[in-house]
């Protein structure tokens, strides 16, 4: 049995870095530095914790490819993921 566990640990991992490469190429073909993907980081958590609570550390930012309007080509898109532990009350 634990040679099972042993070859599936592999496989997590060699998706993992599969997935790293795959967001690297989509990052570098949109032109977003890690140093721009960041920066987009910190003001996105800069401007939703003036409303929300949320758990930085659980947070996941990335671009990826979607299908443009016209379905014709894909275009880069910026996914977030930001789970949210709390609202806040905010009286504008």
């Amino acid at each position: 049995m634990r040679w099972f566990r042993f070859f599936r640990k592999k496989n997590a991992s060699r998706e993992v870095a599969k997935d790293r490469l795959k967001l690297l190429l989509v990052s570098d073909r949109a032109g977003c530095t890690p140093d721009i993907m960041e920066s987009i980081k910190n003001d996105l958590i800069h401007v939703i914790s003036k409303y929300m609570e949320i758990d930085t550390n659980g947070l996941e930012i990335k671009i990826t490819r979607t299908a443009s309007e016209d379905s014709r080509e894909t275009v880069p898109a910026l996914y977030a993921n930001i789970p949210i532990v709390n609202l806040r009350n905010v009286k504008g």
